[in-house]
């Protein structure tokens, strides 16, 4: 989502502020723009499209001043427009905004009744417009921005940039992250730490409600009473906050071979030095007593959670109740307290995610947290913490974030089967062993990529594709199919093999590649027969399978991809690189956007 920057400096802010956004587009935008005060003159720059086109606009237009707000917008009311793009500019007011203002409509009309007129289409040019009426009525830039947070409901971050003010900028947060950073006589602002990172190690978190006056000697944070209060400041090592692409085209490509090595890492973190033991976070969570989980989320996180079902049922005998988090509170779904409520989200910050955790607050006897980000929202939130240490996602497809919420879901299975005896110690030092296999399992995965970037220019010439799964392989069809929708733009969808008769199959003919992920399991057979009512029909199928699988069921395909032969409870986790890799080469073939894919955000933080 929209991404935010202020810098109180002691160095031309422009340059500063373009590339700490630069670091910022791995949240999504359509749009960019910086304002500055310089010598107490406010001035903006605003350009429609990727950050290049702003550079351009600096060189040819540059602007001055050492304090300065910066965006990357990603649009939500009003088109992607220079007149639409942030900064907005009311009389002596700049802000930038991510969120969403509700009330929006409302206070434009108070502010038409007062005479005022628009000139965009956007609910944050409501914003700018009242801070500056409460300057006319006398107000200091300080308590305008006070009065007109007080007129906000909604989610949102905002940043307030004054006219004649070169040491002052007012910040707020309400639902959406906020960070304030703190250097030598310098003070910035940023959405997150990836935008801070290179300008100040010692970080901030606004907690929610909260606004903070940022002049260069500090800052003052104001809670949502009004009442002064401290938060504690973190000391983020710069390595965590700074992502390169390396020798790879795009960052998608570096995050899905970067999987092997996190995984490993993973799997060190956790477990004992005997390989017998699931130790580490994953074990403090206490099932005991558990009579259900609840897991919710978004995306790529909500099939993770489909996957983990499987295994949660399997190996713990816990019941699982699993939903969109976008449609979860809204039933208000009975929570209980013998219910454990988990939730998954890379950024910690997902908004819809964040509102169901705040439902089951006070209802269920544990919130779980699933988090790449532990100092988020969602970890503040809950009671336990179970960090997947994926490391900056940059990519909007989430591919080695996925793979990590899978093991530490798997691990949280088999902590949760040890302790409610469903699970032998025995059975967990196997499960444990074969956790030490993935890295090797990854790599095998990963030597069929010039395969499938041969297979890609066969898939890329596909209107629609359909991706088939049976157990915990259905969910994965779905992973599958979303990733090829989010940045090749082909239709996809995702079924239970089982399904096809009741439904899918009249799509089926020659024009319609299918792509089957059949490990050897207990369910492959089954998976084949419905294969074979495909190929009948002329749907032709990529086999994914392992060798033996190939050597069973490939007559009749159009093409095999073979897989290293595995247990199948790791098989979620390493035919994700297929899915992952299919993706990856059909765009880059078809020649989209592959870390920028059009319409989406990395971290969707409205609702």
């Amino acid at each position: 989502m929209c991404g935010i920057i202020g810098i109180l400096g002691n160095h031309a802010a422009a340059p500063l502020m373009v590339e700490a956004l630069r670091r910022l587009e791995y949240r999504g935008y359509d749009s960019a723009g910086i304002a500055t005060v310089h010598e107490g003159k406010l001035d903006r720059r605003r350009a429609v499209g990727k950050l290049g086109a702003l550079a351009d606009l600096l060189v040819d237009n540059p602007i001055k001043g050492r304090i300065g707000i910066g965006h990357t917008r990603w649009a939500t009311h009003g088109k992607p427009t220079v007149n639409n793009a942030h900064p907005h500019q009311s009389g002596p007011v700049a802000v930038v905004h991510n969120g969403i203002i509700e009330n929006f409509k409302e206070l434009r009309a108070e502010l038409a009744d007062a005479g005022k007129t628009f000139v965009t289409e956007t609910d944050t040019e409501t914003v700018a417009m009242i801070c500056a009426y409460q300057m006319e009525q006398g107000l200091s830039p300080v308590e305008a921005a006070r009065a007109t947070l007080a007129k906000l409901d909604g989610a949102f971050a905002l940043c307030f940039l004054f006219e004649g003010e070169e040491d002052l900028m007012v910040a707020a947060r309400k639902g959406s992250p906020l960070a304030v950073g703190r250097g030598d006589g310098e003070m910035f602002v940023g959405s997150d730490a990836m935008a801070l990172g290179p300008l100040t190690r010692n970080i901030t978190y606004l907690d929610d409600g909260d606004h903070v006056v940022v002049t260069r000697d500090g800052a003052e944070i104001f809670d949502t009473s009004g009442a002064a209060v401290q938060r504690p400041e973190k000391v983020v090592q710069l390595d965590n906050v700074v992502a390169e692409r390396g020798r790879h085209k795009h960052f998608m490509a570096k995050e899905i071979h970067e999987q092997a090595e996190i995984l490993s890492d993973l799997v060190l973190r956790s477990t004992n030095a005997d390989r017998t033991r699931v130790e580490g976070p994953a074990s403090e969570v206490d099932f005991s007593a558990t009579t259900r989980l609840v897991m919710v989320a978004c995306g790529t996180a909500f099939y993770a959670c489909h996957v983990a079902k499987y295994w949660f049922e399997q190996l713990a005998r816990i019941p699982v109740e699993i939903d969109v988090a976008s449609e979860f509170r809204y039933r208000e779904p009975p929570v209980q307290a013998g219910d454990a409520a988990l939730f998954v989200s890379q950024s910690g910050e997902t908004a819809d995610t964040l509102a169901a955790l705040e439902y089951c607050k006070g209802k269920a006897g544990q919130i779980i947290g699933v988090l790449n980000t532990t100092e988020s929202s969602i970890g503040r939130a809950s009671d336990v913490i179970l960090p997947i240490h994926a490391g900056p996602e940059i990519g909007v497809a989430s591919t080695k974030a996925f793979t990590c919420q899978l093991l530490t879901l798997l691990k949280l299975a088999v902590s949760a089967g040890r302790q409610r005896g469903t699970l032998s110690a025995e059975d967990e030092a196997r499960i444990v062993r074969q956790l030490y296999s993935l890295p090797r399992l990854i790599q095998d995965a990963m030597t069929a990529e010039d395969e499938v970037r041969d297979i890609a220019h066969w898939l890329s010439s596909a209107r629609d594709i359909l991706f088939l799964g049976r157990g915990p392989m259905y969910p994965l069809a779905l992973e599958g199919a979303l990733k090829l929708k989010e940045i090749s733009y082909i239709h996809a969808e995702g079924y239970a093999s089982g399904e096809l008769k009741h439904g899918p199959i009249a799509l089926i003919d020659e024009h319609v590649p299918v792509i089957v992920f059949a490990p050897r399991d207990a369910l492959f057979e089954k998976l084949v027969s419905n294969m074979q009512e495909v190929m009948a029909r002329g749907g032709q199928v990529l086999l994914v399978t392992d060798e033996e699988g190939a050597r069973i069921a490939q007559d009749g395909t159009a093409r095999v991809l073979k897989m290293p032969t595995l247990d199948p409870l790791l098989a979620p986790i390493v035919y994700a690189i297929p899915a992952q890799l299919i993706a990856y080469h059909t765009a880059v073939t078809k020649g989209t956007d592959v870390d920028q894919p059009r319409n989406l955000a990395k971290s969707v933080t409205v609702e």
